[in-house]
C-alpha cells in the first residue's frame, strides 16, 4: 500500500516541483518556438496555458503540459502550408476542438494499448537524448536550444556533429558553470540526504541557477572578458512597454475558416498532440511513487481547451511533456498544485522580471537536463529490462533504439510493432499444449487447449491433428478455453468426423463453449 504525503510535505514538494520546472520551462518553450518558425513569445504564451489552464482541467496528479519537440515537425510543416502565423493560429483552435471531440468520443482509452515495455523505451530514449543534447551546451556552445528530440535530424545537423563543433569552441566559463552545477546536484542528491539536513528540501535546481547567475555575474563586473553573454544566456523579448508587451500576442485569422487546408493542418496538430499526450501521461504514471491513473478521456479534452485557448492568445501548440513532468516529480512534486505554480511563476516572472531571467546561462539549464536524462535512462531500467526476459527487454530497447534513429512517434511505432510480433507469438505458441503417454499398454495423447485459439493457431493445430497415428486414444482438454475462432472448430469438426474411421477413441473434458460435439465413447 502506497503512503501518501501529508497536507504540509506535499505543499512543500508542488512548490519545489512547480520552481523547477519553471526554471526549465522557460528555455524550453523558447527554443521550441524557434525551431518550429513561430514567434518565440508564442511559446511562452503556450506554457502559461498549458500550466494554468491544462493544469486546471486535467485529473494528473503530475503532468504538466506546455510545447513539446514532438511537435516541432508537424508545426513546421502546418507554418509552410498555410503561410501566416495567424492562420496557423486558426488551425490550432480548432485542434483544440478536435481533441476535445475526441475526448467525449472516449478515444483516450488507446493509452490502455501501449506496454509498458514500450513506455519505458520512450523514457530511456529521451533521457539518452537529453544527455547528448546537453553537451554542446555543457561547453559553451549555443547552436542548438530547441531540444528536439532526435539525434539524428534530417538536415544532416545531427548532435554527433553539433558535438564536434561544441568541443571546436569551448567556452570555460560555461564549463566551470556545468562543473559546479553537477557538484551541487551530486551533494543534494548523495551527501546531504545522509545528513539529514533542512538544506536537502531546497530544490538543487534552484541553487544551480542562483549560482550560475551569482557566477556570471561576478565575472561581468570584474572580468567581463569571462562573462557569458548573447546566445550564452536565456533570451526572452522584453517589451518597452504596455503596448508593447501588447504586440506580442497574435490573434487567428477567422477569415481563413474556409480554408481546407487548415483542417488539414488542424487534424494533423490534434492526432500528433493527443499521441504524445496520451503516451506522456502514461509515462508519468508509471514514474508516480502513489501509483495513481489518469483519466485519458478527461486529459484529451483538458489538452482540447489548453490548445483552443493558446490558439485564441497567439500560442503555439501545446501537449502533455514527459521531461518537465519528470523534472517536477523527481523535485518532490505530488499533486496538481505543482503544474499550476508553474504557470502562474511562468506569466508573472515573463511581464516583470524578463531581464533577471535573461541572466540565466544555458549551461546551468543543460546541468538541470542532463541529471534529469541520467535518472530517466538509469542504467537500473535497463538492466531491470533485461532480467525480465527477451519478452520486455527487446521491444524496450527496439523502442530506444528506434526513437533515437528516427523520432519520438515513429520510433514509438516501431516498438509496438515489435510488441505485437511478441504477442503473436506468445500468442501462436500457448494456444495448445500436447502431452504424450501411455494406458493400458496403449500410446494416449492429451491436447490442453489454451485461453485464447485464434486463426494464427489454425495450421499448428491443424498439423497436430494430422499426425496422430490411427488407433490412438486422444483426449481434447477445453477446462482453461474462452475463446476458439470459427476457423479451428471447422478443423476440430472435421477431427471428429474422420476420428471414427481412423480408430480414433476421441473424449471431450468439459467446457462452456459452444463447439462442435465430441465423441465420448
Amino acid at each position: 500500500m502506497k503512503k501518501h504525503p501529508s497536507a504540509e510535505s506535499s505543499l512543500i514538494g508542488d512548490i519545489r516541483g512547480g520552481v523547477v520546472s519553471f526554471l526549465v520551462a522557460v528555455p524550453l518553450c523558447l527554443g521550441i518556438a524557434l525551431a518550429s518558425g513561430v514567434p518565440l513569445f508564442a511559446g511562452i504564451i503556450a506554457g502559461i496555458v498549458g500550466g494554468l489552464i491544462v493544469g486546471s482541467f486535467s485529473k494528473s496528479a503530475l503532468s504538466i503540459s506546455g510545447p513539446e519537440a514532438g511537435l516541432i515537425i508537424v508545426v513546421l510543416s502546418a507554418m509552410d502550408s498555410l503561410g501566416t502565423f495567424s492562420t496557423f493560429l486558426l488551425a490550432t483552435c480548432l485542434a483544440g476542438i478536435i481533441q476535445i471531440l475526441l475526448g467525449y468520443a472516449r478515444a483516450g482509452i488507446i493509452s490502455n494499448f501501449f506496454p509498458s515495455s514500450v513506455i519505458k523505451g520512450m523514457l530511456a530514449a529521451i533521457g539518452i537524448i537529453l544527455i547528448f543534447k546537453q553537451i554542446p551546451l555543457l561547453v559553451g556552445y549555443d547552436g542548438d536550444h530547441a531540444e528536439a528530440f532526435t539525434l539524428f535530424q534530417p538536415d544532416g545537423i545531427n548532435i554527433l556533429k553539433q558535438c564536434q563543433w561544441a568541443f571546436a569552441h569551448i567556452n570555460a566559463t560555461a564549463i566551470l558553470i556545468a562543473l559546479i552545477s553537477m557538484g551541487i546536484f551530486f551533494i543534494w542528491e548523495f551527501i546531504l540526504p545522509r545528513k539529514q539536513t533542512s538544506l536537502s528540501k531546497i530544490p538543487p535546481a534552484l541553487i544551480v541557477v542562483a549560482t550560475a547567475v551569482l557566477i556570471n555575474t561576478f565575472f561581468q563586473l570584474f572580468h567581463p572578458a569571462w562573462a557569458l553573454k548573447d546566445n550564452h544566456l536565456v533570451q526572452l523579448p522584453v517589451p518597452a512597454d504596455f503596448s508593447g508587451f501588447l504586440k506580442l500576442f497574435t490573434l487567428p485569422d477567422f477569415s481563413q475558416i474556409n480554408n481546407p487546408r487548415v483542417y488539414t493542418a488542424a487534424i494533423s496538430i490534434a492526432l500528433v498532440a493527443s499521441l504524445e499526450a496520451l503516451l506522456s501521461i502514461e509515462a508519468t504514471d508509471e514514474l508516480d511513487p502513489l501509483s495513481r491513473k489518469t483519466p485519458s478521456n478527461q486529459e484529451l479534452k483538458a489538452q482540447g481547451i489548453g490548445n483552443l485557448m493558446s490558439g485564441l492568445m497567439g500560442g503555439m501548440p501545446l501537449t502533455s511533456v514527459i521531461v518537465r513532468s519528470s523534472i517536477s516529480l523527481n523535485a518532490g512534486a505530488r499533486t496538481k498544485r505543482a503544474a499550476l505554480i508553474h504557470g502562474f511563476m511562468l506569466l508573472v516572472c515573463v511581464i516583470t522580471l524578463p531581464n533577471l531571467l535573461n541572466e540565466i546561462p544555458w549551461a546551468a539549464l543543460a546541468s538541470i537536463l542532463f541529471i534529469t536524462g541520467y535518472r530517466l535512462a538509469r542504467i537500473e531500467l535497463f538492466r531491470s529490462q533485461y532480467e525480465a526476459g527477451l519478452v520486455r527487454f527487446l521491444p524496450f530497447i527496439t523502442t530506444v533504439g528506434a526513437i533515437l534513429l528516427t523520432d519520438l512517434i515513429a520510433g514509438i511505432a516501431i516498438g509496438m510493432l515489435m510488441s505485437l510480433f511478441f504477442i503473436i507469438r506468445e500468442t501462436y505458441l500457448k494456444a495448445h499444449q500436447t502431452y504424450t503417454y501411455e494406458m493400458n499398454g496403449k500410446e494416449s495423447i492429451r491436447i490442453r487447449l489454451g485461453d485464447y485459439v485464434s486463426f494464427l493457431n489454425k495450421a499448428s493445430i491443424s498439423a497436430l491433428l494430422d499426425r496422430i497415428p490411427n488407433g490412438t486414444r486422444v483426449e481434447i482438454d477445453y477446462t482453461q478455453t474462452s475463446y476458439i475462432d470459427s476457423d479451428v472448430q471447422d478443423i476440430l469438426q472435421r477431427f471428429e468426423t474422420s476420428a471414427q474411421a481412423r480408430n480414433i477413441y476421441l473424449i471431450r473434458l468439459d467446457t462452456n463453449l459452444e463447439i462442435p460435439h465430441f465423441i465420448n465413447r
